[in-house]
């Protein structure tokens, strides 16, 4: 088992605006390299940390996404972090830790999941077959077996190496408890969108053009309708939108990072 912490920075660390970046499920600090090597974020003290539990790091007992969010708001406060950018279940803690009141601070959320239904078919199909007794590691197993294969769809190889290579150490059975303790979690709530309204923060909500988790027209018109929320789609991307358009994500990370903190 690895350490509890994977952290990542970049920018001068004695910055006054300090920004923690949280990877998706199953990924590592490794997916905001690119994003943190934009000119557009030099001047900002960047903060990448893997939530525990994925890519070889140490798994806490309460994997929970409240759970979460309190370890990622207390990090934020260790580090000094004034804005919280997440992608995918790590956008998810993100909402958590804004609608828990526990970070006030502007979110740049990446392809979050605001329902249950959203979520890729895939993922729920390996959460429901993941929690079948005898069965649950092996198909989890082999799913992580295929990842550096998968990896290789679009993007230029050296990139496509470090990405895999950074999934590889992912533990199947903390996988398979962290991703169930997520569909629990959405269970919870028809929508999140009135929960992060309802939260007060500044949020920026970004999707690829073509992002393979949803966005119903409901959750859309929920979003467009809280005065603090913005949505911005970026073109010629996917789910990954960190990969595909560092650029872009960067520009509304520094965006952000000058959004008055309540």
């Amino acid at each position: 088992m690895g350490e509890r912490w994977e952290v990542r920075r970049a920018g001068p660390q004695s910055a006054s605006r300090r920004v923690l970046m949280i990877p998706g499920g199953l990924c590592t600090t490794e997916f905001y390299a690119d994003v943190m090597a934009e000119p557009a974020v030099a001047g900002l003290g960047l903060v990448a940390v893997t939530l525990p539990g994925f890519g070889g790091t140490e798994a806490p007992e309460d994997v929970s996404m409240e759970a979460y969010a309190r370890l990622m708001a207390d990090f934020a406060g260790e580090t000094g972090c004034t804005v919280v950018v997440g992608h995918s279940l790590g956008a998810n803690v993100a909402i958590e830790m804004a609608a828990a009141g526990l970070f006030d601070g502007p979110l740049v959320l990446l392809s979050p999941a605001f329902s249950r239904g959203d979520e890729m078919r895939s993922l729920a199909a390996l959460n429901a077959v993941g929690r079948v007794p005898g069965l649950g590691i092996a198909v989890w197993a082999g799913m992580l077996g295929l990842l550096p294969r998968a990896m290789r769809r679009g993007l230029p190889p050296e990139r496509a190496q470090a990405l895999a290579a950074a999934m590889s150490g992912n533990d199947p059975a903390d996988c398979r408890r962290i991703v169930h303790e997520y569909y629990v979690y959405l269970d919870r709530y028809p929508s999140l969108v009135p929960r992060l309204c309802e939260a007060g923060v500044p949020a920026w909500v970004v999707r690829g053009d073509h992002d393979e988790v949803g966005l119903t027209d409901g959750e859309r018109r929920g979003l467009e309708g809280c005065p603090q929320l913005r949505v911005v789609t970026v073109p010629d991307a996917g789910h990954a939108v960190l990969v595909d358009q560092p650029a872009a994500v960067a520009a509304v990370v520094a965006e952000a990072a000058t959004a008055p903190v309540r």
